[in-house]
């Protein structure tokens, strides 16, 4: 569903004053200039007047707004759900019954000149396929324009992002390549990893590097589009599960950074059996050992683990203890033991929070190997 012309609907709660447009200048008052009441394209204004807007409306009809994601609506019926989520002016909603799908359809169209698309098979470059079984999200046309725009569409194909042998430094040395291509290539990538955890990691590697790419960085980038070229057709698949128990993995590349030393978290979460979120971010400090760094990773995993555990009780699910699994035996006993260690009293006090949500037993950590 879009909404037409959305932004013109907000009602500014700021004094914006504009010229008269040419053509239509009062003659007797030529000097003057008005006063808006509603938002127009262009004002910065424009956008959180429109949301504005339409939360009031929503909840004014009964639609709850979501406690966590502030662009979602909620409305729930006995056992019936239904949800909206609202991105600038489109909107994509869904429930358990289709009268109330209709229901919002009608409230929607007599408020806002809206205009329909049916079911959702595509939307923000992500390509969807909702079949008996499940749902499957990828980006393959996106893909194959990535790599055409590069022109790497005749290039020989990789069956791995990223070699598990060579780093990536700085190169000082190394000669120089045009940060505008560079950038795009990065920035393309990253859209990419909507739907592709396969490359995230590799992707925001290289991303470090944009200030200053050199040859030996544009090659890395070039072997993950190759990569991509092979495995354009790539997507996650979400099975029709009734299992909705919330789990997460973590892990650290310790002292991965051949710069600064500086380790990589990652983490990813299932919802049952369908991964719904990961991540691949640099930590702001040097761990000193293997435990600290798949500390500090765990941490990271129990943050986006929580958040989660909140924003599903906006769509009626409430999780019991979480549990966070850990391939390091040190880090689970450091989360669980409170007191003070010399290998851990150098870590930012930020990073201890783990050690009370263990506590209250909102998560626990259990240990998985690392070739499991």
């Amino acid at each position: 569903m879009n909404v037409k012309s959305a932004f013109l609907n907000g009602f500014l709660q700021e004094e914006v004053f504009v010229e008269q447009p040419k053509g239509f200048v009062d003659a007797h008052h030529p000097n003057h200039v008005y006063r808006l009441k509603k938002a127009l394209y262009g004002l910065k204004q424009a956008p959180r007047a429109w949301y504005e807007c339409l939360t009031q409306f929503l909840v004014d009809n009964n639609y709850t707004r979501g406690s966590v994601d502030k662009t979602l609506f909620i409305k729930k019926d006995n056992d019936e759900l239904f949800i909206a989520q609202i991105y600038v002016d489109d909107i994509v909603f869904g429930s358990t019954n289709n009268t109330k799908v209709q229901q919002f359809v009608d409230v929607m169209s007599h408020e806002f000149e809206m205009s329909l698309v049916g079911e959702l098979s595509y939307f923000l470059g992500l390509q969807i396929r909702q079949l008996d079984d499940g749902i499957f999200i990828n980006q393959a046309k996106y893909a194959k324009n990535l790599v055409n725009k590069f022109g790497l569409e005749n290039a020989k194909h990789c069956d791995t992002p990223m070699s598990t042998t060579l780093k990536l430094s700085k190169d000082a040395s190394g000669k120089s390549v045009e940060q505008t291509l560079y950038r795009g290539m990065i920035g393309s990538l990253l859209y990419l990893t909507a739907s592709r955890p396969d490359i995230s990691f590799i992707v925001g590697v290289c991303a470090r590097y944009q200030a200053d790419p050199k040859e030996s960085h544009l090659s890395f980038v070039k072997r993950i589009i190759r990569y991509v070229n092979g495995t354009s057709n790539y997507g996650i698949w979400y099975s029709l599960d009734t299992n909705a128990s919330l789990v997460g993995f973590s892990d650290a590349d310790w002292a991965g950074n051949c710069d600064d030393r500086k380790s990589t978290s990652g983490g990813c979460f299932f919802l049952g059996n369908n991964l719904v979120s990961w991540f691949c971010k640099k930590q702001n400090s040097i761990s000193l050992s293997t435990a600290e760094a798949e500390y500090i990773a765990a941490g990271n995993g129990c943050t986006q683990l929580l958040w989660m555990k909140q924003m599903l009780v906006d769509y009626g699910f409430n999780q019991g203890t979480l549990t966070l699994f850990c391939d390091n035996m040190s880090a689970i006993n450091i989360s669980k033991n409170p007191v003070q260690h010399s290998r851990t009293k150098h870590i930012d006090i930020r990073h201890h929070f783990i050690r009370e949500v263990v506590e209250n037993k909102c998560i626990v950590l259990e240990h998985v190997g690392t070739n499991v």
